[in-house]
């Protein structure tokens, strides 16, 4: 039986919302506009949610101003589309044209900000990108000669990192399909099937449980333990002593889950029972560490602390975990170097992985939301010890 689904989409309130906080900081940050180029943050103002974006042939734009809703530049093969949206300002050119790909456009509608020496934000931090061409932007910055440009990557993303009830409500679904996904594993996944079936058929569990997508799977299995966590599956058939994991992005709606479970084949080792239970309690202290107030480097120094039990390497794959929303991994990051502070309805992954014996690792995940009290679980949480199947 399917889980009950929310509602698709979001009711034009949400993008109104987002968009009147937007401009709020924009304003006390002296920003007259922002430019998005990116599929996540044009969704995020538009709804615009369509797989296109997967070819990189065609730019598209989404103008925020200081004032009012959103205006869309792109391709008209994407009017039809974005004419469903909220927004009402929509302008189109046949694409692609390689030579004025939306810049005569951009040029238009950004030159009242140039003529007034006015600051246009555009994301330029960690975890972003110009998706347009280099030589389109320059085209685009010589026709606009007054502009000055700001960096806008933490306005953009800080307001991402908190989501709507909404969006949890998107989020806690998608996580309780991938739960009940992981829980049938034990009933098709048996020694002697080859890895790539393993995974051939979570996909299709997944989709039958409710996914619309994923997109996202990788795992490994291996005796002891695993030497990576992002590998694409072999046809090495799971042998007695192996320690299965597979690492889940599945999607609904535009939203992902982002967890991993464990198994051991036939039979567990001694010290693969203790990296499990060693990232079961890291888990534990990253979930209770999650309270608004707390920072991201809090949570990496509580796990940090429990894998060192084990592993004192000092956390070489550089994060345990992140921020977790439109993309499968979003801002911030448990990382020594993060000091992002939590906040209410933050939705995170807690990650913790270690190495041991033999050049072994094993990897721990769930997807929580902070809460003003604390932390709650999207995903239903691991079993204590390692299950084996």
């Amino acid at each position: 039986m399917l889980l009950e689904a929310p509602a698709r989409g979001f009711d034009e309130a949400e993008f109104l919302t987002r968009t009147k906080n937007t401009q709020t900081q924009m304003a006390s940050r002296g920003l007259e506009g922002i430019l998005l180029m990116s599929e996540p943050e044009v969704r995020y103002f538009t709804g615009f949610h369509t797989l296109f974006w997967q070819s990189p042939t065609r730019p598209w734009f989404v103008f925020v101003p200081l004032e009012g809703k959103p205006v869309a530049v792109i391709p008209e093969i994407g009017a039809a589309l974005m004419r469903q949206s909220w927004i009402d300002d929509i302008r189109t050119w046949s694409a692609p044209t390689p030579k004025d790909d939306g810049i005569s456009l951009l040029t238009d509608l950004l030159s009242p900000l140039s003529s007034n020496k006015a600051t246009l934000g555009v994301m330029k931090g960690h975890e972003t990108s110009l998706r347009m061409p280099l030589g389109d932007w320059e085209r685009l910055i010589k026709a606009l000669p007054g502009l000055q440009i700001a960096d806008t990557t933490s306005l953009v993303q800080g307001q991402r990192m908190v989501k709507s009830a909404a969006e949890i409500e998107k989020l806690s679904y998608i996580c309780k399909v991938g739960s009940s996904a992981f829980a049938k594993v034990t009933e098709f996944a048996t020694e002697g099937m080859p890895l790539e079936t393993v995974f051939r058929e979570f996909r299709r569990t997944a989709l039958a449980q409710g996914a619309d997508d994923a997109p996202y799977l990788v795992g490994a299995a291996d005796q002891d333990g695993y030497a990576d966590v992002i590998s694409p599956p072999s046809l090495r058939p799971l042998q007695s002593g192996d320690i299965l994991m597979m690492d889940t992005g599945c999607t609904w709606d535009g939203y992902f889950c982002d967890f991993d479970r464990n198994w051991a084949v036939g039979k567990a080792s001694d010290k693969a029972k203790r990296a499990y239970d060693v990232l079961w309690r890291a888990t534990e202290a990253g979930i209770e560490a999650a309270r608004p107030g707390n920072t991201c480097r809090d949570l990496f120094n509580e796990m940090s602390a429990v894998i060192a039990e084990l592993d004192n390497s000092g956390g070489a794959v550089g994060r345990l975990g992140h921020g977790l929303g439109m993309q499968l991994t979003e801002q911030p990051s448990h990382a020594a170097f993060d000091e992002t502070l939590l906040k209410e309805n933050m939705v995170l992954t807690i990650e913790p992985s270690l190495s041991y014996a033999d050049r072994r690792m094993m990897v721990h995940e769930e997807n929580i939301v902070v809460g003003s009290n604390g932390a709650k679980l999207l995903s239903t949480r691991a079993p204590v010890e390692l299950p084996i199947i």
